[in-house]
């Protein structure tokens, strides 16, 4: 396939996927797309290893990297604060609703549990110090992509990146913001749609991505966002993308790091199982319908919290929801979710990530040789 996205990278084909498991940037990559490393949740030490080991396991095969540098959090008018100050600003009476939950549900707190970021020393996770150390350390190393997954691209990471000769992307859930993006000097837009997992705006991607395509044209455009399939790459290039990202279809694959309580549950989801909640991170992100979400939509719940004091007041309680998940007794399993989109209703089966895109070729050009046939006169 030729697209300009396989040109930008020296791709066979135009699947980029975005995992947070190095098995699946390393086996997507040498399946002939590009995998993306998600990276919020590795500390610099783990960034450094997985990195290096992808490297080693790729050759010359390209992979990129998935950076979350939003424009406004907490702190960020300082570049963001340390973990300790930011703990001190998390209201007690959202401990105590998380505390509470977790009580209910007879959620056991073991003795080496973390204390999830709150427990953590330096720079909070989503800031622009971590976020510049991160970059220190990728920039370091050879990836071929760097991603924005919130907001328009930093200048310091456009200019870096420009420097080491590495395309900066940049996730966009609207027309507006992808055009914003590309002034920010952005090489590529991914235009999520709703049906997307994790952050989401609400704009479906059948709308969405004609739109963005023609605005900023002729910066290429990956479709993202309710993409599993062949057919699915074909309608999204259909709509004018040049190829797709890739997210929630790698969560149940064999080299996929999803917990197995989780992995089952969207085994045998339906794509009506997910919803737009802010519980986890601060901003509404599309995620597997569960008790933790349901507890959250009640009426005397308290409003999640912004950016990133959410992830800190919950990351401790995930960490223990997903230790206890399989303890009989508990009601862990009934509260542990992940960040998935629509298309779980079709990821029914566990593959092999390089067979998923094999698979997604091989759909997509009986689709185009059908919509072709049915141009003949």
């Amino acid at each position: 396939m030729q697209t300009p996205i396989t040109e930008m990278f020296g791709i066979e084909f135009p699947i980029v996927a975005f995992t947070h498991c190095r098995d699946v940037v390393v086996a997507v990559s040498k399946a002939g797309g590009l995998g993306v490393l998600g990276a919020v949740a590795h500390s610099d030490q783990q960034l450094e290893i997985d990195l290096t080991w992808i490297e080693d396991e790729l050759g010359d095969l390209p992979y990129g990297i998935d950076l979350i540098v939003p424009a406004r959090y907490a702190g960020s008018e300082k570049g963001g604060l340390t973990v300790a100050a930011l703990a001190e600003a998390i209201p007690g009476a959202h401990r105590e609703f998380v505390n509470e939950i977790l009580d209910r549900y007879k959620v056991p707190e073991e003795a080496d549990t973390s204390e999830g970021w709150a427990g953590r020393d330096g720079d909070a996770a989503f800031s622009a110090n971590r976020a510049s150390r991160q970059m220190d350390i990728a920039l370091a190393h050879r990836p071929v992509l760097m991603a924005n997954a919130l907001g328009p691209p930093p200048a310091e990471m456009v200019e870096r990146c420009r420097e080491a000769g590495v395309k900066v992307g940049a996730l966009a859930g609207s027309k507006v913001h992808a055009e914003r993006h590309v002034a920010a000097g952005a090489d590529l837009i991914i235009a999520q749609g709703t049906e997307g997992g994790g952050h989401t705006g609400l704009i479906g991607s059948m709308v969405l991505l004609p739109e963005v395509a023609d605005a900023v044209a002729p910066v290429p455009v990956l479709g993202a966002g309710g993409v599993g399939r062949g057919r699915q790459v074909a309608a999204a290039m259909a709509l004018g993308a040049a190829g797709v990202w890739c997210g929630s279809v790698w969560l149940t694959t064999e080299e996929a790091e999803t917990h197995p309580v989780v992995k089952e549950k969207m085994l045998t989801a339906g794509s009506g199982d997910t919803l737009r909640s802010r519980s986890m991170t601060g901003k509404p992100a599309r995620m597997l319908r569960t008790a933790w979400t349901e507890e959250w939509e009640r009426e005397d719940a308290p409003d999640p919290l912004g950016m990133p004091l959410q992830p800190m007041l919950t990351g401790q309680a995930i960490e223990r929801i997903n230790r206890a998940a399989h303890h009989e007794g508990s009601g862990a399993e009934a509260l542990a979710t992940y960040f998935v989109g629509q298309v779980v209703g079709s990821m029914n089966r566990t593959r092999g990530a390089g067979q998923v895109v094999i698979d997604m070729v091989e759909e997509f050009i009986d689709a185009a040789q059908e919509l072709a046939a049915q141009l003949e006169v």
